[in-house]
Order: C-alpha cells, then sequence, then structure tokens
C-alpha cells in the first residue's frame, strides 16, 4: 500500500518569493497550449490563424480560465465554505479551481477572440480543444501533488490503493492520476488525431464536449464526491451533473454539424 507523499505546496522560493507546485503547473498547461497551437499553425493544420492571434487567444483564455475556474469552485461546489471565509476566494494558490467553470469562462473568453478576428466562435472553439486535455493533465498533477481531490475508498489488495495521511488512514483511490491519464493524456491523444483531419465546423468542439464528459462521468466513480448546490448523492456526483450536459450538447453540436456538411 502507498503513502501520499506529502509535498511542499512550494516548488520554488527565491527570497520572499515563492511559486507553488499548483501554479507551476497552470503555466505548463498554458505554455504546452500555446506550443501545441504554434505547431498547428506552423504546420497548416489550421487556416487564417496566426501567431498574434494564437498570443492573444492565450492571454484571454487565461483569464476565462482563472476567472471562471474560481468562481465556479466557489458556486458550485463550496458556497457555503466560501460564504464562511471570503478572503479565501482569492487565494488561488491553494488550489479549487472548477473545470466546467473555466470552460464556461473559456466559452466567453472565446467570444472576443470570434469577434476580434471575424471568425465564427465554433472556430476558434475547433482550433483549442485538441490543446486543452494536456493541460488538464498538468492540472490534475497539480491536484494530486497538493493531496487534494483524493478518491474512495479502495480495497487494500490494489496495488497502489493510497493512504492521503491528511485526511485519514483509509487507502483510497489516487483519482487525481486517473483523471490525469484519462481525462488528459488519453482523452489528448484521442482528440488530437481526429483532429487532424478536416472536419466541418462543430465537430471538433462537439466530440471534446463528448470525451471529456465521458471521462470525467467515469472518474467521478473513483473520486470522492463533492456536495455541490445540489447536496451530496451516492448515485450522481456533482460533477457528473455538470458532465452530462456538456455531454448532451457535445451530441448536438456533432449531428449540427453533420448537418451543414449534407
Amino acid at each position: 500500500m502507498l503513502t501520499h507523499p506529502q509535498f511542499d505546496p512550494v516548488a520554488v522560493a527565491i527570497g520572499p518569493v515563492a511559486i507553488h507546485w499548483y501554479g507551476l503547473m497552470y503555466l505548463i498547461a498554458f505554455a504546452q497550449f500555446w506550443w501545441l497551437g504554434k505547431w498547428r499553425i506552423e504546420q497548416g493544420r489550421v487556416t487564417g490563424w496566426t501567431i498574434e492571434a494564437l498570443d492573444d487567444l492565450v492571454f484571454y483564455g487565461v483569464l476565462g480560465v482563472i476567472l471562471g475556474g474560481r468562481l465556479g469552485q466557489v458556486l458550485f461546489y463550496e458556497p457555503g465554505y466560501y460564504l464562511a471565509h471570503p478572503a479565501e476566494i482569492l487565494a488561488v494558490w491553494k488550489g479549487g479551481m472548477s473545470f466546467h467553470g473555466g470552460m464556461l469562462g473559456v466559452f466567453v473568453a472565446m467570444l472576443f477572440i470570434a469577434r476580434k478576428y471575424g471568425r465564427r466562435w465554433l472556430e476558434v472553439t475547433d482550433f483549442i480543444a485538441p490543446l486543452v486535455p494536456l493541460g488538464l493533465a498538468a492540472g490534475r498533477l497539480g491536484n494530486f501533488i497538493n493531496g487534494e481531490l483524493w478518491g474512495r475508498p479502495a480495497d487494500p489488495s490494489l496495488p497502489w490503493a493510497m493512504i492521503f495521511p491528511q485526511v485519514d488512514g483509509l487507502p483510497r483511490h489516487p483519482s487525481q492520476l486517473y483523471q490525469m491519464a484519462g481525462e488528459g493524456i488519453l482523452f489528448f491523444v484521442l482528440l488530437w488525431l481526429y483532429a487532424q483531419k478536416p472536419r466541418p465546423v462543430g465537430a471538433v468542439s462537439g466530440m471534446f464536449m463528448i470525451g471529456y464528459g465521458l471521462f470525467r462521468f467515469g472518474a467521478e466513480y473513483f473520486r470522492t464526491p463533492d456536495a455541490g448546490i445540489f447536496g451530496l448523492s451516492y448515485t450522481i456526483s456533482m460533477g457528473q451533473w455538470l458532465s452530462l450536459p456538456m455531454i448532451a450538447i457535445g451530441v448536438a453540436l456533432l449531428i449540427r454539424s453533420r448537418g451543414a456538411q449534407t
């Protein structure tokens, strides 16, 4: 049986300046997003995009991820806690970012990009969708290093069952690593390959919504469920509630894109 290493949350400290692992993972996520986007542009995988536009896209995307992700965590998952501790809302270096909230923030940010460059909104989201999963993998690694979002109790005979000493002495699923592997690395490979061929507008975005929704829905069975605004449920968690409309919207986008193609 394994024990969580209880990492120091500070990765690098230079005098009074401390860089937290969680923040470092976000920097890695944004850097790989820019690099992959640059590669797609230079290799001619997308048309009409420039490095200048990519720079703008990353800038607005960062704002959308941080503001939307934090507000999503506050409103969807821990409204009671943050109502009692409002100063903690700004403490993003401690962790606590909702993917679904960050996704909504990015959607809003991409509206600005679409208007600025005269593109359809779904063209923008089709471009960014394959660049996202590896960033999600980095974020889940940050969750693991922080020792947060631990898994449900596991069978002690499971070779990789892990004790999180800050929680209790029970063996648990290292669900952060499951999510890093599933909705991060594996999903990246699948979506990247899908996006390599010409697709009708909205198809890649739809596949992203379906794929992430399914990976997240499955991962929630191994992750300790959040109470959220709907209350704690042992049959369907908050993350699963939020993933269901993602899947439905993704299916609708795929149907719409195929209809437009014909």
